[in-house]
């Protein structure tokens, strides 16, 4: 990892390449020089990218709280034009294993616990990779598409929270209902939970949305990880 800066509160930020299997990603780890307590890996929505403002906000409250973070691009740029690729869970979910099992690489990493924060459709990415993979203990979707993975939503191990904005949101919250529902058909029933902020509508722009959901998220993380 190349340093590119210090945070005053002891914040150690790199722009990273991510090996991805056959691409390379650029990204940004971000680690808390003292009580690291786990990981979370960003899967950011279709046309987004890392340097998404709010999964940067979210990630920077997760740091605060000792979390390291990895927010890094799904897509390459000449995969990203391709709309199609947006919303190919599978792809998606690859990219997502491969820097998970990247950022393990990294040198006094390994045995740290991971959680996947997820937005739109790539909560659903991270929904069906965390199916794969039991080291994954904790999943944040926020606005979420759990739906596109609805095959692998009973075989989700990870403490799943399905956060939705609670105006106007009507389709995703009935996305977000039918796929608790089948979360729960798994192990971990008692460990799932849908949650909704009133007032917030889908990208939580509303005044202090975005600041509620990242605390409860927060909260989560350091229940399970």
């Amino acid at each position: 990892m190349t340093k590119v800066g210090d945070s005053l509160d002891g914040i150690f930020v790199s722009d990273v390449e991510v090996d991805c299997y056959s691409v390379t990603l650029p990204g940004m780890v971000a680690l808390p020089r003292n009580d690291l307590r786990a990981l979370v890996v960003f899967a950011h929505g279709s046309g987004s990218s890392r340097l998404s403002p709010r999964n940067a906000y979210v990630a920077r409250v997760l740091q605060e709280a000792g979390f390291g973070t990895l927010l890094f691009d799904l897509l390459t740029s000449t995969e990203e034009a391709v709309y199609h690729n947006r919303f190919n869970i599978n792809l998606l979910a690859e990219r997502l294993t491969a820097a998970t099992d990247w950022l393990h690489g990294q040198g006094g990493l390994v045995d740290l616990n991971v959680g996947y924060f997820g937005a739109s459709t790539g909560a659903a990415a991270a929904l069906q990779a965390s199916a794969r993979r039991r080291d994954v203990k904790a999943v944040v979707s926020r606005g979420g598409r759990p739906d596109l993975a609805w095959d692998y939503l009973d075989r989700v191990d990870a403490a799943t929270l399905l956060i939705v904005g609670g105006s106007d949101d009507r389709a995703v919250m009935g996305f977000n209902e039918r796929a608790l529902g089948r979360l729960n058909l798994g192990s971990r029933k008692k460990d799932n939970e849908l949650v909704t902020i009133p007032g917030a509508t889908h990208l939580f722009e509303e005044p202090g949305a975005l600041e509620e959901m990242a605390r409860i998220a927060t909260k989560w993380f350091l229940k399970f990880l």
